[in-house]
């Protein structure tokens, strides 16, 4: 089994899909409890699989991130200030976005994710593939096939996006987006980013586990950060037997240096701590890497190249990534959910336009 095939679909966002010659991802996450001087929105942009702009609400400017984007004749010259005001009109979406997905769900407090990742991929045979999906609080919400112009809604509280989404002309801009703008977009940053974008050089993984206690569970968490390439697997043992469905994954984030950050969680009762192991596998590690929790609050680091660096985890943000590389496609987990009443939508021009749940 391939790597793809041991981490899931939903670890594999950005992972190469079967005949993809290049492809653009943008990946919107909003936090209601970021954390300390973390912001609650940022929005990230890459391309074969390499970060090449980033926004987030702290800083409110959309911003290069690879120097072929800076390059004379990359973008026009009102890119920039086009972006931006995008940017924040997704932000200002995705705070009622939040709201919205709050009180459907009824939940009137507690730490909440919303998610969306919007792209296209242009395929060997010269065929073209779109996605544009919604997560919240890491489960697939609502997603967008451009082939059949429908709306799909994976759980009873999304029925109302899907109405309001289904209004004459919404599917339509969407399908021409997936199919027209973002290829031809992606086709001029590859034109312009081809020398940095085939770079294979390593980044070694920083891997650091702690525990909280609370109620009487211990919640383990093990993050891996600084890595690159991109694919990664993460796993938590016990008794060295892998574990699988009692664990929770935040999936795969891009950094702002071109790097990635993930991370993964388990509950233990508080004596059995020592019965567990986070178990890393990477390209840059020899072998796969065992480390545990050692009390109190201790961090366990491995020997592997590569520093810690604070601002890799801020910009990877702490969210869900749930996405399938086939979120264009009716896939498992989009079955049509009961209807339900309400609902809104929104939407601008750009780059990628913005919408609310």
């Amino acid at each position: 089994m391939g790597l793809c095939g041991m981490l899931g679909l939903l670890l594999c966002a950005v992972c190469g899909a079967a005949g993809e010659l290049h492809s653009m991802r943008y990946i919107e996450t909003a936090m209601t409890d970021p954390g300390p001087g973390l912001p609650w929105f940022y929005e990230v942009g890459y391309v074969d699989g390499e970060i090449f702009v980033h926004y987030d609400s702290t800083t409110r400017r959309e911003v290069p991130r690879t120097e072929w984007m800076k390059a004379p004749g990359a973008v026009d010259p009102e890119y920039w200030d086009r972006n931006t005001q995008r940017a924040l009109s997704n932000e200002q979406n995705s705070r009622v976005s939040l709201v919205n997905a709050a009180r459907r769900h009824n939940q009137s407090g507690g730490s909440h994710t919303w998610q969306r990742m919007l792209g296209c991929d242009i395929l060997e045979d010269g065929t073209t593939r779109g996605y544009d999906q919604v997560a919240y609080n890491g489960r697939d919400f609502i997603a967008f096939d451009k082939d059949t112009m429908m709306f799909t809604a994976a759980v009873p509280e999304a029925v109302p996006t899907k109405r309001a989404w289904e209004e004459p002309g919404y599917a339509e801009r969407r399908k021409h987006y997936l199919e027209q703008t973002c290829v031809q977009w992606l086709r001029r940053y590859v034109e312009h980013g081809k020398a940095e974008l085939g770079r294979t050089g390593e980044g070694g993984a920083a891997v650091s586990v702690w525990g909280k206690k609370a109620d009487g569970i211990l919640t383990l968490s093990c993050h891996a950060h600084g890595f690159y390439p991109q694919p990664i697997a993460v796993s938590w043992m016990k008794d060295s037997m892998v574990l699988g469905q009692d664990t929770h994954s935040g999936g795969i984030v891009p950094n702002s240096d071109g790097t990635y950050h993930t991370w993964i969680t388990i509950d233990a009762l508080p004596g059995d701590a020592d019965k567990y192991q986070c178990r890393v596998e990477h390209a840059s590690l020899p072998q796969p890497g065992l480390y545990s929790w050692e009390r109190p609050q201790s961090y366990v680091l491995p020997i592997v190249v590569g520093v810690v660096v604070a601002l890799v985890a801020i910009m990877a943000g702490i969210g869900f990534i749930i996405y399938r590389r086939h979120a264009g496609k009716k896939e498992k987990g989009y079955n049509t959910a009961p209807s339900q009443d309400g609902g809104s939508s929104s939407s601008c021009t750009g780059v990628v336009w913005g919408w609310v749940l």
